[in-house]
Order: structure tokens, then C-alpha cells, then sequence
């Protein structure tokens, strides 16, 4: 799963949760595959999700980098920071692991980088 997807995901679809949101991440297995950059998707992506979460996950997973706490002004003219970013977002992946709701601390299993966030009949 990489960070870009986990930045996108709630368990708030759970009885009972009301936000389900940000996913914690308890991961087995991580790792890097080197993803062709492609900096005007990065610019595209960046007002689409979460920063604050985005770093959290990255520093939990040892993969924060060189990322700012904050995203800096003009983005589309500082290449090393598009590097950065999409070095977060599209490079690292839990392989194994599990997501974990912040609010029901109901467990979603990460197997072969892929998050079942299938829930069961009584939980719906």
C-alpha cells in the first residue's frame, strides 16, 4: 500500500466511527521501488490530500526525508521538494502490515501490499 493511498482512507464506514481518519499504520514490511517522476501529477496530487498525515505516516515508516512540516509556496518550481514528496507518495509501500482505526482500534490487514478494507455483516 503506498502512502498515497493510506492518505486517502477511513474506517469511518464502521458502526460507531465518526471520523475513522487518519489510518494508524503498523507495518511488517516495507519497501522502496524506485516510481518514474512525473512532477505535474505531483502538483495535481498535493492539494488533493492530507499533508500533516502524509509526514506522520512517512517519519512512522522512517521514510519522512527531506519533507518539510509544511508545504512550501510555489511547489511547481521546487523540484526537490516534488522529489520528496513523490519519493513518499509513490515510492514507499507496506507490503505487510495492518491499518488501524484510530476510533474503534478495528484492525485492516495489509497482505502483498493490497488493504482489505472489507468489513464483516455485524460491523456495517
Amino acid at each position: 500500500m503506498k502512502l498515497l493511498t493510506h492518505n486517502m482512507l477511513s474506517s469511518k464506514n464502521v458502526k460507531g466511527v465518526i471520523v475513522g481518519y487518519p489510518l494508524k499504520i503498523e507495518a511488517f514490511d516495507v519497501k522502496v521501488t524506485e516510481v518514474e517522476f512525473n512532477p505535474e501529477f505531483i502538483v495535481k496530487v498535493i492539494p488533493k490530500i492530507d499533508y500533516s498525515v502524509l509526514i506522520r505516516a512517512a517519519e512512522y515508516l522512517g521514510h519522512v526525508g527531506k519533507l518539510p512540516g509544511h508545504v512550501p509556496e510555489n511547489v511547481e518550481k521546487n523540484t526537490d521538494f516534488l522529489k520528496e514528496i513523490h519519493h513518499a507518495l509513490l515510492e514507499v509501500e507496506v507490503v505487510k502490515g495492518d491499518l488501524i482505526c484510530p476510533e474503534s482500534g478495528r484492525r485492516f490487514p495489509i497482505t502483498d501490499g493490497i488493504p482489505n478494507m472489507l468489513l464483516n455483516e455485524d460491523e456495517v
